[in-house]
């Protein structure tokens, strides 16, 4: 694609966070501790959705020892704190965003794009706003913006957001909550696990799925539904967008979430397979690890 970077064919899979307890015994080896939960995730998948940065700005140290239980092929994707993104105007935020920015750039080689989710009140009336955040955002640091207003995916806001991301080479993230927003199987999921579902649905917008490319790199989150085997339809569409875009030379970064963590690193597994069907991509480090509890299979 014409002014898009040729760079190497590259994905990256992740889940939105790394300590969940949940894990332990089929994701993580049983009597894996919290403070090993950030090394073993490293050894199993490639990259993670930062989204404890949303809350708080982690320390030095923090940062540190993040590195210290990574690998440099290990990506973090740290989400823009709210203090930035959610209160008042985003321009009036910046001397906030750099400071932010300086504390993520000592991850060196493992910082992969940030993410910048503004709310759902943040409609196409704030583009004058957007736009200035935009082009005072230090152009070496790679960002990748969520847009919630509904108004944003209708012309001409639509087009207007593509232009103006990719004026700066940033991406659009793509978010697709269709599985969990489809009735089917709920039935057998009634407990805890349809109460996570249900809750889900309440929390996540529901928003056209755009998968649009902005840039050199692609930016997707995937909230994925319990029972997989409900996912294979989409998990079969995505693999074919990502092919595609891989041929392309593009860098694919895509998340898998579900509404109670325990399927998302399976969801981002089974999507590896599809696409190593199609192309010669190097093994998820999880390929080379034996797991105490067998990992569910989509069919």
């Amino acid at each position: 694609m014409d002014g898009f970077y040729n760079i190497p064919m590259t994905i990256h899979l992740g889940c939105p966070i790394w300590s969940f307890k949940g894990w332990v015994g089929n994701f993580y080896p049983r009597g894996t501790k919290p403070a090993d939960f950030l090394r073993e995730y490293a050894r199993r998948l490639t990259t993670i959705e930062g989204n404890t940065t949303f809350y708080a700005v982690p320390s030095q140290k923090t940062v540190a020892g993040w590195m210290a239980d990574t690998p440099e092929t290990f990506r973090f994707c740290p989400k823009i704190p709210k203090a930035i993104s959610h209160e008042g105007k985003l321009i009036d935020n910046l001397a906030k965003a750099r400071a932010f920015i300086d504390v993520m750039r000592q991850l060196d080689l493992r910082l992969g794009p940030m993410f910048l989710q503004l709310p759902p009140r943040f409609s196409p009336n704030q583009i004058d706003d957007l736009k200035a955040f935009l082009a005072a955002w230090p152009a070496q640091t790679r960002l990748a913006v969520e847009v919630r207003h509904q108004d944003w995916f209708e012309s001409p806001h639509d087009e207007l957001l593509d232009q103006l991301l990719a004026g700066y080479s940033m991406a659009r993230v793509v978010i697709d909550t269709r599985p969990i927003r489809s009735l089917a199987g709920d039935e057998i999921l009634k407990g805890s696990v349809y109460q996570a579902l249900i809750e889900a649905r309440e929390r996540k917008p529901d928003l056209p799925v755009a998968p649009k490319r902005t840039c050199e790199f692609v930016f997707i989150r995937y909230i994925g539904h319990p029972d997989l085997e409900i996912n294979r339809p989409f998990l079969d569409e995505w693999a074919e967008y990502i092919t595609t875009h891989l041929r392309q030379g593009a860098e694919v970064y895509m998340f898998c979430h579900s509404p109670d963590n325990l399927a998302a690193p399976f969801l981002c597994r089974e999507l590896h397979g599809r696409v190593s069907r199609e192309l010669s991509l190097p093994p998820l480090p999880w390929d080379g690890i034996e797991r105490n509890a067998q990992q569910p299979r989509l069919l």
